[in-house]
């Protein structure tokens, strides 16, 4: 047989492209517009039903960034179009290839009912089917003229992504508006033709069964009348049944496709955008399921369902109606899809207790699964807390973009840091955004590493971030390959059936141990630092809230615990983790708008504690400690003169009767500071020359200490996220001070400031302390800063050799290797830490503190004298130019300590009390802390009341040193009971009670880093 492939298939793609297409709409007329440009921001319909509309013309621009237009469409079935499927068909002036991010619409009925969406691939709103003939149609259509920011693969800095610098130059030009009739046969024969084509493309040249597709589609094109492509069409799909109706082979693998539209909370749009997003997408996915009954939808994220119910009622009706018929699955179980890596421990307790509970609440659903694809990492806290919220298994993808090693599991046990293991998977089609095309079905088989073992995958279909989520041609599509030779068979199906099956059909799956890190969006860790100072300090401050609020509710009449405002400022925290949001890689609006956001969360939370204390009573004033750990430290009292006292862990105590007699005094000599702990150095270019630890007797630094390092920084791609290895080789260090100044000088704390002036302008006041009674010296640092797309760093070379560092994480700790033997530890060159890093060698250990930071690095080498330098290299700002041009340009303040001779648990206790301030406030106070623990390594994280309302108090805590920990749990109230609960608050079936010792209290035994939940019933 001769050799005809080239031309059959480039006669076949120029007969589909160029006739077939064209005439899936036999017929159309146009729609009169009209339009009216809503002034600002968004208008409610209301108001847009009753504006003043002109004359609209196609071909004609309109939509200014960020703007708002909305068109009165009108229209009348023509007689003759009488039992055919009509259709409203739109096209705003669409651009590029990328279905979110632009221009799209919302259509309304002319009392303001939502119908449907049109986006740039789902451009149809049903009208009939079959149609009457002479309907009158109305139309309103909000249209969104949001701009492309994604244009040009992020080539160049734009000032499009911020409504303050965006300008007003219309960015679209609507093509569109019409009527048209839908060719069902073919449009059908359209998705044949796509179907096969992509499944012959992608079959071996030696596969029968490619050239049994090419001959079957060269047949087809014989039978095509090009003069009649609608009254041709059936013949055409007759010919090509046959090889459609070929079954898919008895191995064949399966694919088990959901419905999906991942929409970021915010990203290259801002928050109030987000809202109307999911409210286009939502209404296409309830249009999609009254069309097909054997659709399944997932989704995640209750902050967005919580959007579509506050502002489009109907399309929250319709949301709940699919529920009830099984078609629209909530997963995930989180207020938002947060960041991986950032979010504290509590703050990922809070995501997975306020998502299930919106679901179990509006649905009646308890998800089972967490469903988290795009973000930057997966902390190793993630098995233990997804498995105290109730979850059976773990969805993510974003490691299919790793930089440098290939992940070697699709489907695994993913085991924790406490030896928890939750069931996991990672979708080999390596897409969120999948469409059942034959690359993705193709890449899907070939990529999926457990052949032989397991024989199905998941792939969410539909297009995300308002590209309209799934549409009847990719459910076509699967109908289509739900069982066809050459390609996997395809099942649309729940998640949680999905991974009932992979679980039975492989039980021993390989198991992964650790985090999981992303070798790639590592400077994620480190851009727009105020949005992550924000995070940390909202933590901590909702944590002190929540201490004093409940100490207020049990010591003070009359005192209400604000639920609802502590609920509501969670929420708010919560939505601002965001995996684009948290991490930095939005656009300026975005960040813009979040630390406005974090100051308000602040004042709140502010007001709260300080109405919780006051209401605790008159009484002089008094020192509020809300570390879970004793304290005995210098502060400044209300008049700003240091005062030395002892205050104990989530308790209070009387500033008079709480000072104690300072151990030896702070000197201070030249340059140098001694505490008799301590003895540091700084030397003339203001670096660190000398930290001398007293008590050990050695020398902690081998080199210049809190050395800053300005570093070029211009990854190859995605400037927000990455950070590449190449940032390394050009750098300059700062040794040039402006000053180098004695600030304090007094028996209770010395401090050296040093200021510089480097770059374009920029400049950094840095503030060196060293305290009475504390080998802890703090660098309080004051930037003010103008780069661009450079980082600075402040490293910390230390004489120990020290075969691995470790991180706090949620709830304990991870170590990393600090060889770089293999790829893998080598990819690891910018990691994530949360309050603290500590490296160490048998005996002798330092941490490196924070209040803010989340980015560094660990290096080691071998100096000439055999000895070791292991540094530690903190990341504290970046420049990045894209997606916002003016990302972290202006003012940063934050601490960052250095602590000799820690052991872990020093670590620990000091990264609490960096990070939580005491308190000094006129109050009496209550006598006794409402819980206190005796027990090494047993760590409080929350103090809260039930969220139920009943009174109870809520104690979570967890062993922070990474062993078995034991230790008694007593309580400044009278205990009737404990109860051991899952983070929901409810009973642990295996574990309900707890046992309470005959002194009142609560006796503890815990396994390295395991995360526990009390439930305490107060006696009289």
């Amino acid at each position: 047989m001769h050799d005809e492939r080239r031309r059959i298939e480039e006669r076949v793609e120029r007969v589909h492209n160029q006739r077939i297409k064209p005439a899936i709409y036999a017929a159309t007329v146009p729609f009169e517009v009209e339009a009216w440009q809503a002034p600002g921001e968004p208008v409610p319909f209301e108001e847009a039903a009753a504006a003043p509309y002109e004359p609209f013309a196609m071909d004609t621009l309109w939509g200014p960034p960020w703007g708002t237009t909305w068109f009165r469409m009108r229209g009348q079935v023509p007689a003759e179009w009488a039992g055919r499927r009509v259709e409203a068909v739109m096209d705003l002036g669409f651009v590029g290839d990328w279905p979110g991010g632009q221009a799209e619409a919302l259509v309304h009925l002319a009392d303001g009912t939502p119908l449907k969406a049109v986006n740039p691939l789902n451009q149809y709103v049903p009208v009939g089917n079959p149609a009457t003939g002479g309907e009158q149609i109305d139309y309103l259509v909000e249209a969104a003229s949001n701009p492309d920011i994604l244009a040009n693969d992020f080539a160049e800095p734009t000032p499009l992504g911020d409504v303050l610098t965006a300008g007003d130059r219309p960015l679209y030009t609507f093509r569109r508006a019409d009527l048209a009739v839908l060719d069902e046969q073919v449009w059908h024969l359209d998705l044949d033709l796509q179907v096969l084509r992509e499944l012959m493309v992608h079959l071996g040249e030696h596969e029968p069964r490619r050239h049994e597709i090419m001959h079957a589609l060269d047949r087809a094109m014989d039978a095509l009348d090009l003069d009649d492509i609608s009254g041709s069409a059936a013949a055409v799909r007759e010919v090509l049944a046959p090889v459609l109706a070929r079954p898919a082979h008895a191995s064949a693998h399966t694919v088990s496709g959901v419905g999906h539209a991942h929409i970021d909370s915010a990203w290259l749009w801002p928050i109030r955008e987000t809202k109307r997003k999911t409210s286009r997408t939502f209404s296409n996915v309830t249009s999609l399921a009254d069309e097909y009954e054997d659709f399944i939808f997932a989704c995640s994220q209750a902050q967005q369902y919580e959007w579509v119910r506050d502002n489009y009622p109907h399309v929250w009706a319709r949301i709940q109606e699919s529920v009830k018929k099984g078609q629209w699955a909530p997963v995930g179980g989180m207020w938002v899809e947060a960041d991986g890596n950032l979010p504290g421990g509590e703050a990922i307790a809070r995501q997975l207790i306020h998502g299930k509970r919106f679901f179990i609440e509006h649905f009646g659903v308890e998800t089972k699964g967490v469903w988290l694809p795009d973000s930057f990492g997966y902390t190793a806290a993630y098995p233990q807390l997804a498995k105290l919220a109730g979850n059976d298994w773990f969805l993510t993808q974003k490691i299919s973009w790793n930089q440098t090693n290939k992940f070697p599991h699709h489907t695994f046990w993913w085991e924790g840091i406490d030896g928890t293991r939750i069931f996991t998977h990672f979708p080999p089609v390596d897409t969120y955004n999948a469409r059942f095309s034959g690359e993705e079905m193709d890449r899907a088989v070939r990529n999926y590493s457990e052949k032989g073992a397991g024989t199905r995958s998941l792939a969410p279909f539909g297009w995300g971030d308002g590209g309209g989520g799934p549409t009847r041609e990719i459910m076509e599509r699967a109908r289509r390959l739900a069982d066809l030779e050459g390609s996997p068979k395809v099942v649309v199906e729940h998640p949680d059936d999905f991974f009932a099956k992979a679980r039975e059909e492989y039980p021993d799956a390989p198991v992964w141990v650790g985090e999981l890190y992303l070798e790639l969006h590592r400077a994620t860790y480190t851009s727009q630092a105020r949005t992550k100072q924000g995070n940390r300090r909202s933590e901590h401050r909702l944590r002190e809230a929540e201490l004093w609020a409940t100490t207020a509710a049990l010591h003070a009449p009359g005192y209400a615990y604000p639920y609802e405002k502590l609920d509501r400022l969670w929420k708010t925290v919560l939505l601002h983790q965001f995996h684009d949001i948290l991490p930095g890689s939005s656009i300026a609006w975005v960040h813009r708008e979040a630390e406005a956001e974090y100051a308000r969360v602040a004042e709140e939370l502010e007001a709260l504690t300080a109405e919780a204390v006051a209401a605790l009573g008159a009484g002089g004033t008094r020192v509020f400690n809300t570390s879970p750990y004793d304290r005995t430290e210098v502060i400044r009292t209300s008049a700003g003169a240091p005062a030395y006292v002892e205050v104990p862990a989530s308790g209070s105590a009387p500033l008079a009767a709480s000072a104690v007699e300072s151990p030896q005094p702070v000197t201070v000599s030249g340059r140098v500071l001694d505490n008799g702990l301590v003895r540091v150095q700084v030397a003339e270019d203001g670096t660190l020359s000398s930290v001398y630890d007293i008590r050990a007797n050695r020398e902690v630094l081998a080199g210049q200490g809190n050395l800053l390092r300005l570093h070029t920084d211009l990854p190859n791609y995605w400037d927000a996220w990455d950070i590449d290895k190449h940032y390394k080789n050009r750098f300059t260090d700062l040794l040039d001070p402006d000053s180098v100044t004695v600030v304090e000088d007094d028996p209770l704390l010395g401090a050296i400031r040093v200021t510089r002036t480097f770059g374009k302008g920029s400049t950094i006041t840095q503030t060196i302390t060293v305290r009475a009674g504390s080998p802890r010296v703090d660098i309080e640092t004051d930037i003010d800063w103008h780069e661009a797309e450079k980082i600075l760093k402040a490293a910390f070379p230390v004489d120990v050799r020290a075969p691995h560092s470790s991180a706090e994480i949620q709830f304990g700790h991870v170590q990393r290797p600090t060889h770089t033997n293999t790829s893998w530890e080598s990819a690891r060159f910018e990691v994530s830490g949360h309050r603290w890093v500590h490296i160490g060698e048998p005996g002798y250990g330092v941490a490196v503190l924070n209040d803010s930071t989340y980015g560094h690095d660990v290096s080691r080498t071998v100096r000439e004298d055999g000895g070791t330098t292991t540094t530690v290299a903190l990341s504290l700002v970046r420049a990045p130019r894209i997606p916002d041009p003016e990302a972290d340009q202006g003012r940063h303040r934050f601490t960052y300590s250095l602590l000799p001779g820690a052991t872990i648990g020093d670590a620990v206790a000091e990264g609490y009390a960096l990070n939580l301030p005491l308190r000094v406030a006129e109050s009496a106070g209550a006598a006794e802390p409402v819980v206190s623990v005796a027990g090494e390594g047993v760590t409080v994280e929350a103090v809260k009341l039930a969220d139920d309302r009943s009174g109870d108090v809520v104690v979570r805590l967890y062993e922070s040193r990474g062993g078995r920990a034991r230790g008694v749990l007593r309580t400044g109230f009278p205990l009737a009971g404990a109860q051991v609960t899952d983070l929901l608050e409810r009973p642990l079936e295996e574990e309900a009670t707890a046992a309470v010792a005959g002194d009142g209290g609560v006796e503890v035994t815990l396994r390295p880093f395991q995360v526990l939940t009390l439930r305490l019933r107060r006696g009289q």
